[in-house]
């Protein structure tokens, strides 16, 4: 498997995408998340794969999110990014991200260009700094759920669906968090994910106007992993699969 680890700056991209591109080279850390790691933290890598396609025409504008198997220790059945921990072996970010993407997807790494990489944002008490990869599916290539314990299922959600403002809403979770949401396909996004989304739409001008004073309650199967006011699309006892593979040795 060919895991490329620069971003492709000779790509010609699709008109829509160009002002995503252009965001990866100027945005800070600070106007995308609020959490920013101290000095000393030492945070853990990760990194997830944002994936957008663009299949038939304006309509078939989508990106690629997975939802985590239910019986998860952590962030049961919420909806992700594909992405996970920062392997030993990994050259870099960008090369993490393609091969997480692979392992819980299927994706193949060859039909996708690397078109920017986001600044690394902390999740506070599972100390990871996870970085965005944003990727262009130029090349699309078979996915689905790899591994029934760790994905229940993946989905290309349209643009049209994240953007509209009827699915859209503020969650509210039991400790008192309130966050962005989105409501699509009987699906509850949110936490981690949704709040990346939330920022990066409204930094390239997608975001069309929405209701924040509509407030849903999150369903009970997705209260477990809060981090801080900010939920994680990596599991916070998230290791590298080589890891998973070995008893977890307490230390």
């Amino acid at each position: 498997m060919h895991l490329p680890t620069e971003v492709n700056s000779e790509l010609s991209l699709p008109d829509w995408l160009r002002p995503v591109a252009e965001v990866c080279e100027s945005v800070e850390a600070a106007q995308l998340s609020r959490f920013l790691p101290p000095p000393d933290s030492r945070p853990r890598p990760a990194a997830v794969l944002v994936l957008f396609g663009d299949g038939d025409g304006a309509a078939g504008r989508h990106v690629l999110l997975l939802e985590r198997a239910h019986d998860m220790r952590s962030h049961a059945g919420q909806v992700a990014f594909p992405g996970g921990a920062q392997d030993p072996d990994d050259a870099d970010e960008v090369a993490a991200a393609l091969r997480e993407a692979h392992e819980e997807t299927g994706l193949d790494p060859d039909g996708v260009a690397v078109i920017g990489v986001l600044p690394s944002l902390w999740l506070p008490p599972s100390n990871f700094a996870v970085t965005p990869v944003i990727g262009w599916w130029h090349t699309p290539s078979g996915v689905s759920a790899v591994d029934a314990a760790e994905t229940a299922s993946v989905h290309a959600v349209h643009l049209e669906e994240l953007l509209n403002p009827v699915n859209r809403a503020t969650v509210r979770h039991p400790s008192g968090f309130l966050g962005p949401a989105f409501l699509v396909r009987d699906m509850v996004i949110w936490g981690f994910t949704a709040n990346l989304l939330t920022r990066l739409f409204a930094l390239v001008s997608w975001e069309i106007s929405w209701d924040a004073s509509r407030v849903v309650d999150l369903p009970s199967g997705l209260i477990s992993g809060l981090i801080s006011g900010l939920p994680s699309g990596v599991p916070s006892d998230a290791r590298t699969r080589r890891d998973r593979r070995r008893p977890l040795v307490e230390r």
